[in-house]
Order: C-alpha cells, then structure tokens, then sequence
C-alpha cells in the first residue's frame, strides 16, 4: 500500500519552554460512560439533558484510585472533585509533586500543575479560553514564549540555575525545561544536571 512521506513542520516556529518539574506524572481524565473504565471512577456528575460524566486519575502508566495511589494523587483528586469538573471533558496531564514525591521543593504541601499553559496560563488568550484553571490547580511556569532558537533552552536553563525554581521560589535546585514546538506538536525535556544519562525504566512511575 503506498505511504506518503509526513508533512515536515519547519524549524523556526513558535516554542514555548517552561520549568520541568521534578514530581511524578499525572492525569485526569474526564468523559462519558461510554469512554470511561468503571473500575477505575473516583467520581461521576450527574447531567438531566445530557450524559454523565466520570472523572478518573492516572499516573504515567496506569489509572489509579484512592485504595491503589501513586503519592496520594487519587485522594487529592477526590478530595477536589467538585472544583476539578470546571477542568471540562478531556484528558488533563500535570506533574503531581510537592512534599514527599522527588526533590520536594521545600514545600509542606503537594501540588498539582497543569502542563497546558495555552489553556491554563494567567496569560492565556481568555477569548478562546475563558475557563479560569480550578483554584486547587496550579500551571507549569513558562519561562519563554517565541520562535525557536538554538540558545533558548540553554539560556533558560542558565536562567533556573541563577534564580531557581519558578514553580517554588527560593528553591535553588530546579531540574531542568520541556520545550514545546507548537508547529511540530512534539516535547523536548533538558534537564540541568545528567542530561546525558538515560532514564531506565526500573523506576516505577517515571515520567
């Protein structure tokens, strides 16, 4: 069967990098029954004129509930179901982190950031997206927003190195960006430290 060669998306294009967290992988996920693996729903809301809609979590690799977590995000997922239904239908991913998962960030407390920062940001544009992200939520910080250069992740990385981490200030040990290319739809990550180094997949819930 013939195949086509795929379109290239050129180089010089927007790019947005932003500060990679170092927590674990997480999801939410919402969507009709029909879509939805029952096993597995942390909450359902209830529609008159329409179907109901189920709200599940997941880490990197698997659903997750609050009998069976991964650092308590199920919990924290039912703990906030009622302001997480404004997230809207979709897959929603983020990186659960915070006390207790990873670096820490000298944090008390866990956090989950949202990594659509076209969607989500404080500066997003508010007439294709008028939903404010749900109080409990944070955002992944975008350090850089323009065309894609050769420098730019070097530069930003320099930039988390000066002045730490964006996510926690006053955090001095960041781990690193993800850069985005919007025309390419692909993610890059570049860590500060080890970037050379593989990940091995011995770790259970890798990101």
């Amino acid at each position: 069967m013939f195949q086509e060669f795929p379109k290239m998306a050129r180089l010089t294009r927007e790019c947005v990098i932003t500060e990679k967290i170092d927590g674990t992988n997480a999801q939410i996920e919402i969507v009709d029954k029909a879509d939805a693996d029952l096993r597995y729903v942390i909450s359902v809301q209830e529609n008159d004129n329409s179907d109901d809609l189920y709200m599940l979590a997941g880490s990197r690799t698997r659903y997750i509930t609050p009998t069976d977590d991964n650092f308590g995000f199920a919990k924290w997922v039912h703990a906030n179901a009622d302001a997480l239904w404004s997230l809207g239908e979709g897959r929603h991913y983020g990186e659960w982190w915070g006390h207790g998962i990873q670096r820490g960030y000298g944090l008390t407390e866990k956090r989950f950031s949202l990594f659509n920062t076209a969607r989500w940001s404080d500066d997003r544009d508010r007439e294709k997206y008028p939903t404010d992200r749900p109080a409990c939520c944070h955002v992944v910080p975008v350090l850089y927003r323009g065309l894609f250069g050769p420098k730019h992740d070097e530069n930003m990385l320099a930039k988390l190195q000066n002045e730490g981490s964006f996510a926690a200030p006053g955090f001095m040990n960041p781990e690193g960006v993800v850069v985005y290319h919007t025309a390419a739809g692909v993610m890059f990550k570049k860590t500060i430290h080890k970037d050379d180094e593989w990940k091995g997949k011995s770790q259970k819930e890798s990101k």
